[in-house]
């Protein structure tokens, strides 16, 4: 029995060769610290960290040059690094889209089920609630993998399938969007109208903006899509915050008590199996999502509801970059950054590709320690949050959002970000969800497809 597990264990370490393994194991606890401080920074999304990153490349490979690493060790090496980055990202961002209000287009959906417990003085066991969710997608994508593989591979294929139905799959979205859209004291049919304006003035918006070129006045990597997401769901919601002012009473400080673990394990599966829909499925995001594991579910309370977005929003980051191998399609800015740096081999075999084996490393290292962490920071920070004055922290995330997208995209930048601005508002006053916004990526897609 000892002399088997004596060569399953040389096994792995010639499989995974063991020096290789650590350096990868250093750079993704680097990802990790990393992950932790850009999860704070309000409205940054992963995608645009990746596109950092990816601009810094040469920079980081000169740091490993003393290693006398392979070429191609490098370049996992930096995949790895950024793969930790983005899952301790999906973790952390919770905390400021529950404390100051700006969520990315990843937790739009959390950001009024969060508020309402923050507003009852039990912030922490929002955050705590959604680093649960995240942990447990962790481990729930973990034995989801060989499923995936065969499932959206060969032999089902269902990636193909979706592939050739695309347009219907997303028109089915859009209609399940609108049906389940319940507004906030509307009736009748006042709600699904609204939800169903606010996607097709974000979908023309998103038709008009997508192409548009722009630049980084410093040369740094540009995309549109940082401030037209950042308009819609961070600097909207943080002007409506400064036009009503909440008050941020004292947080009380408990880890939260799970009654119905039998709920909760639901939640984290369904949103564990919409985040893997979302991985696959362009144009979707896990706001969406969310919205597709709260319809299969049924409905339930506001913790749940974090559970499930979380979960939904940390599987999509590990699926993703097990799709990439699958059906060699990037469907995340992370994904295309990994595809950018590494050779990716299809996933044809049974055992997953020796590049998908190294990926995996750093998501173990992030998703298990991300989970303390998160609780940690979400500690330290709900204990002085109501000492702090909330209107001087909104307005200088304000300042500070701006001054990140001139960064990243110049005037036009800007501007763009004051248009989606304005349109963010709009769900926010009708009392009808910020994920309908998501027509900015759905509508031009549609068209695509059409």
């Amino acid at each position: 029995m000892i002399d088997g597990h004596f060569h399953i264990i040389s096994y792995l370490v010639r499989w995974l060769k063991l020096p290789e393994f650590f350096v990868i194991v250093f750079f993704s606890l680097l990802g990790l610290i990393v992950g932790c401080v850009t999860g704070l920074i309000p409205g940054l999304h992963v995608n645009t960290i990746s596109l950092i990153l990816f601009g810094s490349v040469g920079q980081i490979a000169l740091l490993l040059r003393p290693l006398s690493l392979s070429d191609s060790l490098v370049m996992t090496t930096i995949s790895s690094f950024i793969v930790s980055v983005a899952i301790a990202h999906t973790f952390v961002n919770i905390i400021p889209a529950t404390f100051l209000g700006v969520p990315d287009e990843e937790t739009a959906l959390s950001v009024l089920p969060a508020h309402k417990l923050l507003l009852e003085g039990k912030g922490y066991e929002a955050i705590a609630l959604s680093a649960l969710g995240s942990f447990g997608a962790i481990m729930f994508s973990a034995a989801l993998i060989l499923p995936f593989k065969f499932v959206v591979g060969k032999p089902l294929d269902l990636y193909s399938i979706l592939n050739n139905n695309m347009f219907w799959i997303l028109l089915a979205i859009v209609i399940l969007m609108i049906a389940t859209e319940r507004g906030s004291g509307h009736t009748g049919i006042r709600a699904p109208l609204y939800a169903l304006s606010v996607i097709i003035l974000s979908g023309v918006f998103g038709i008009i903006v997508l192409d548009m070129p722009i630049d980084s006045p410093i040369s740094l990597p540009s995309t549109v899509l940082f401030p037209a997401l950042a308009g819609l769901f961070g600097m909207s919601t943080q002007i409506h915050s400064l036009l009503s002012e909440p008050i941020i009473r004292e947080q009380n400080i408990e880890e939260p008590k799970i009654f119905n673990k039998k709920s909760t394990t639901l939640s984290i599966a369904t949103g564990t199996f919409a985040g893997a829909l979302v991985s696959v499925i362009p144009g979707i995001t896990s706001a969406i999502g969310t919205i597709i594991a709260m319809t299969t579910r049924g409905k339930t309370d506001e913790r749940q509801t974090i559970i499930t977005l979380s979960a939904v929003n940390t599987a999509c980051a590990v699926l993703v970059i097990v799709a990439l191998f699958v059906v060699l399609k990037a469907r995340s800015g992370v994904a295309i950054v990994i595809s950018n740096l590494m050779h990716i081999e299809k996933w044809s075999k049974i055992s997953p590709p020796i590049q998908l084996i190294y990926l995996l490393i750093p998501i173990v290292v992030a998703g298990s320690l991300s989970y303390p962490l998160t609780c940690l920071i979400g500690k330290k920070i709900a204990k002085h949050i109501n000492r702090i004055s909330y209107k001087a922290i909104i307005k200088i995330t304000i300042v500070a959002l701006s001054l990140l997208v001139f960064i990243f995209t110049g005037f036009i930048g800007l501007i763009v970000l004051s248009v989606a601005t304005s349109i963010g508002l709009i769900p926010i006053f009708l009392g009808v969800r910020r994920s309908n916004c998501m027509g900015v990526l759905i509508v031009p897609l549609m068209l695509h497809f059409l």
